[in-house]
C-alpha cells in the first residue's frame, strides 16, 4: 500500500536495496515531505522553459520505451496543479507510445536543463485524446510548424528534482548565441 508519493519510485525492492547499501535512513527521513503530489510554481516555471523532454511508457509485454518529445519552449503545458498536456505532432507514425498507453497508462517524463544541471522526473498516468479540437487548440503552440494530430494529457502522481551530480552542461544553438559564444 502506498503511504507516500515517493513509494511510486521507492518500491519494497528499492527500499531493501537502499537499506543494504546504507541510503534508506536518509530517504526515509525526507520522503514524507520531499516528493510533491502536485505541480508547484517551481515545477511550472521549469516546465515553461523546456523545449523537449523524454517520455517513457511500457508495452503489454513489459518492455519499456523512451521517446524524445520536442517543440517550441513551453509546448508541455501546465493545465492545472495536477495536469500536464501537450499537442502531439505528426512524426514517423510508429505510434509506439500511443499504443503502449492503451495497454498501460503509466507514464514517466524526464525533463533536462543541461546548462543549469537540473533534471526533473515526473510520474503519472496519461490518456490520448484525438477528438477534441478545442483541447488541441489550447495545447498548440502557434510559432511551431508541426501538424498536430492529437493531445496527450498527463495526470501527475509525483515528481522529484534530481541532484546535479554527473550532468554535463550542454547548450542549444539559441543559448550559445545568447551567451555570445
Amino acid at each position: 500500500m502506498k503511504q507516500y508519493a515517493s513509494d511510486i519510485a521507492f518500491t519494497d525492492n528499492v527500499k531493501a536495496i537502499q537499506t543494504r547499501h546504507g541510503s534508506r535512513n536518509s530517504y526515509a527521513r525526507v520522503e514524507k515531505d520531499w516528493w510533491p503530489d502536485h505541480i508547484t510554481p517551481e515545477l511550472a516555471g521549469f516546465i515553461a522553459e523546456r523545449d523537449s523532454f523524454y517520455m517513457a511508457t511500457v508495452n503489454s509485454n513489459g518492455y519499456p520505451y523512451i521517446q524524445h518529445r520536442g517543440g517550441a519552449k513551453g509546448f508541455l503545458k501546465v493545465m492545472d496543479d495536477h495536469t500536464l498536456g501537450f499537442a502531439d505532432f505528426s512524426g514517423n507514425r510508429q505510434y509506439i507510445s500511443y499504443g503502449n498507453l492503451q495497454d498501460n497508462n503509466k507514464v514517466f517524463l524526464f525533463l533536462m536543463d543541461y546548462p543549469n544541471k537540473t533534471r526533473i522526473k515526473i510520474w503519472g498516468t496519461a490518456q490520448v485524446i484525438e477528438d477534441d479540437p478545442h483541447l488541441v487548440e489550447k495545447l498548440s503552440v502557434s510559432e511551431y510548424k508541426g501538424r498536430v494530430e492529437r493531445a496527450f494529457i498527463i495526470n501527475v502522481d509525483t515528481w522529484d528534482k534530481n541532484c546535479p551530480q554527473h550532468i554535463i552542461p550542454r547548450y542549444s544553438l539559441e543559448e550559445i548565441v545568447e551567451l555570445g559564444l
